[in-house]
Order: structure tokens, then sequence, then C-alpha cells
């Protein structure tokens, strides 16, 4: 790659791909960019809740790096694990199909977002199941499904409550999203199962603050908890969990919930890259310059969750999220650019369009450019919203679809487990000794 003068990007999520889409295309004679991901394609997070409700099936919330990147030779795409940077001779380690390889950088950015942390709560850890991947989404939604067919077979009341009761830790934007996508979902469900009662399905939300969307204004806050509670959803506010075991939740309170599915939307820690750097940090993410630069680290940049950067527009840092992301990243290509020709760089400034989040199927609430919205609207302009995010005609194409059918039929309830011939045959001899063994007179 020593014939090129590269930008390697780390990360290829919303501001990765972003930044490498805004780049390739501007770049002088010799430039290229160089993206640098574990994985094949970027997930589109704020969808994963539609993957736990099947609205969508999980390949409709991924799209593929190499179809969003530029064809030519002023871009390319390196699907491996980066496992080193040396700020010296920069160059860029990282582990690929083909084995380790060297990637030298005249410019380092990175955009590698941050990993789920299951350590806030005794218990959480082993008991409780992340959303922040699409494989946890997928994950989720065949537990439920497990859920449900094991309640069909189970004699005792108490337990039968326990198996269908569903907690969400955490009122934010994506505990918010999954707990009205679940509620919908085992309503859909649940007429395939006829031996599993409506009241035997429960779906409660936990907040440790006073109301739910604290990013939002307190009204629509109060407006997406009576949009739940009318679903039948539990809202619990001012509610802290404590510990989490096999079989329930203890509230900080003493209360106990007898529970045998929590799924966890709080936390976050940084990339265990990040351990071996010794960059500034501050609140466990990357300090730069105004302008997206690492302080103290030339030809270094950091941009989207990674990276605490400051908002000229309303000086506070920057939110964490996909529109923030793909602000950040639209600036840095400008500012890389300027650094290139020798000219002045920018600080990063971005007035917030708004944020909006559904609470269920036709219900939402949203706050953009100060008008507030909730019920349908802000729905169908959630939808309309990530609808037109998706990378190429084709898969919002998909997407429609699958959005329109699924106001019209009933859920899939599919249960994928992706078993491979090998391990159905090694499953074959348990089942032929279960059916040799004959019952007692």
């Amino acid at each position: 790659m020593s014939e090129h003068r590269n930008i390697v990007i780390v990360g290829g999520g919303f501001a990765g791909t972003t930044l490498a889409r805004a780049l390739a295309p501007r770049l002088p004679q010799g430039w290229r960019v160089v993206l640098v991901s574990e994985e094949s394609y970027t997930t589109f997070n704020p969808m994963l809740a539609e993957v736990v409700g099947a609205s969508v099936f999980p390949e409709h919330v991924v799209a593929p790096i190499r179809q969003m990147l530029r064809r030519g030779e002023t871009s390319r795409f390196v699907m491996g694990r980066v496992t080193g940077i040396d700020a010296v001779r920069r160059r860029v380690q990282a582990q690929t199909l083909a084995g380790p390889m060297a990637i030298a950088y005249e410019h380092l950015v990175l955009a590698f977002g941050t990993r789920a942390h299951l350590g806030l709560v005794p218990g959480l850890e082993q008991h409780a199941l992340p959303l922040k991947l699409v494989g946890d989404a997928l994950f989720i939604r065949n537990r439920v499904l497990q859920r449900i067919a094991r309640i069909e077979l189970e004699r005792d009341p108490a337990e039968r409550r326990r198996l269908g009761h569903f907690v969400v830790i955490g009122g934010g934007f994506s505990g918010v999203e999954v707990a009205g996508a679940l509620a919908d979902f085992l309503r859909s469900a649940a007429r395939y199962y006829p031996q599993v009662h409506p009241e035997e399905l429960q779906v409660s939300v936990i907040e440790s603050g006073e109301r739910l969307l604290a990013e939002l204004p307190d009204s629509l806050g109060h407006a997406a908890a009576r949009s739940m509670r009318g679903r039948g959803i539990a809202v619990r506010l001012n509610a802290l969990a404590a510990e989490v075991d096999a079989d329930g939740v203890r509230l900080a309170s003493g209360e106990r919930l007898d529970v045998a599915t929590v799924i966890c939307t709080i936390g976050t820690r940084p990339n265990p890259l990040l351990d071996a750097l010794p960059l500034p940090r501050l609140r466990g993410r990357v300090q730069t310059e105004p302008d997206m630069s690492v302080c103290g680290w030339p030809q270094l940049w950091a941009l989207g969750d990674c990276a605490l950067v400051h908002n000229q527009a309303t000086q506070q840092f920057a939110p964490p999220t996909a529109q923030f992301a793909v602000a950040q990243a639209q600036a840095l290509a400008r500012n890389l650019l300027a650094r290139i020709e020798g000219r002045r760089t920018q600080a990063f400034r971005h007035v917030s369009r708004g944020m909006m989040a559904t609470t269920g199927h036709l219900k939402g609430v949203a706050s953009v450019f100060g008008l507030r919205l909730h019920g349908l609207p802000a729905w169908l302009l959630w939808r309309a919203y990530y609808l037109s995010r998706m990378p190429t005609a084709g898969r919002k194409l998909r997407i429609w679809i699958e959005w329109s059918w699924s106001m019209l039929f009933a859920a899939d309830i599919t249960h994928l487990r992706f078993t491979r011939t090998g391990e159905a045959d090694a499953e074959r001899p348990a089942a032929e000794s279960l059916s040799r063994v004959q019952p007692q007179p």
C-alpha cells in the first residue's frame, strides 16, 4: 500500500462509513481512503428493535461496507481487527483473513465506537441479554419465542407468569423502542400459542430517572410513558436495578420482580484498543480538539461514539448518537481536505435537527426543529428518516416492503437456529435414546 498516501479509518459504523464516502471522491491525486473494520457491514443500531419485533429481517438493518464505498483507486476496504498502532512509524497493525497486515498512513481516524458494558449491576453480565449488535437482536427474538413455547408446556401458574415476564432495563431510546416492539410482537405472536393466556405475557421497563427519554422535552417523555402504559407495558420510574439473577431482578427499594428474561440497554465501555494507546481520555472517550484532531497526536483524529467532541454550536460535548456521528464525519472530511491542502481547519459545529423514538406500532414521540410530535405523525417521521439513511435504493425498497407487510399480516414467529448438518446429526442419538425409554407400568 506504499504507492498511495493513505487516510486510514478504523471502524465501519455510521461515522467511519460516512467519512469514507465523503472523502473518497474529493481526495487529490495519489491519496486514498482505507477503511478497516472487523465486520463487513454497518449496523443501523436504531433499527435493532425492529428486528426484535420481527418488523424487518436481520439482514435489512445492515448494509455491506463494500457496497457503500466508492469504487476505484481512491478507496479500499480491509476486513480485519486492528491490534496496534505505531504512531512513530505511522503504521496500523491489523489481523486479517490472510494474516497480519501493516498499513501505512498519513492520517489516522479512530471511529470504532463503543462496546456494551454489563458490569454496572451485579449479575447483569451473567443473566441479562444486551442489545448492541444485530446478533443480539436475533438472539432476543429467539429467546422470546422459546419462552412462549415453554409456557404452553408449563403447569405451574407462578412459573408461567415468570416465563412470560420480560424486563427491559433502561428507559432511553433503545429501551423504549425495544419494549414497544416486544409488546407488539408478543401480542401478534400469541395467536399461534392457544395455551398461553394474554395476562401471562408482560413487558416492564425499569428506569432509574424520573421519566423516560431524558434527552427529549419533559412533555414527550411523559407522552411516551402514557403511550406505553396504554399498550399494557409496565413503566417503573425512579426504579434502580440492584441485582439480577436467574430468577429475576431485585430493585434498590427491596422489591423483587420474578422474571425469566432481562434485556439490558444501558451501559457502554471503550473499545479495548484504547487501553493499549496512551491517548487523552475523558469520560472513557478520546478527548479531541475542536476540529476533532487528538490532543498531542499529530495526524490522529477521532469521531463518533469513541470520541468526546466539543460542539461549538451548543458549547457542550456532542452526544453519542447516529445524527451527530454523521455530522462529525462530514465536518471531519472537510477538515482533512483542508489539512492536506494546507488550509485552516474548522471547529465542529452542529445544531441538532431533533430526536425521536417509537413506542410501539403506529406510536412514537419526536422533537424536530422545536416542533413536538407524538402518536402516528412521530412514528411515520421516525420510519421516513431511517429509511432515508439506508445507502441504496434496493435496500430502501426491501425495508419499505417489509414494513408494509408487517402492517397487514401477523409477525413472523420463525425461530432461526442456523443448525448445520453435522450438528443436527450429533443431536439425533440423544433423541433416539429418549424415544426408546418406555414408561413404567
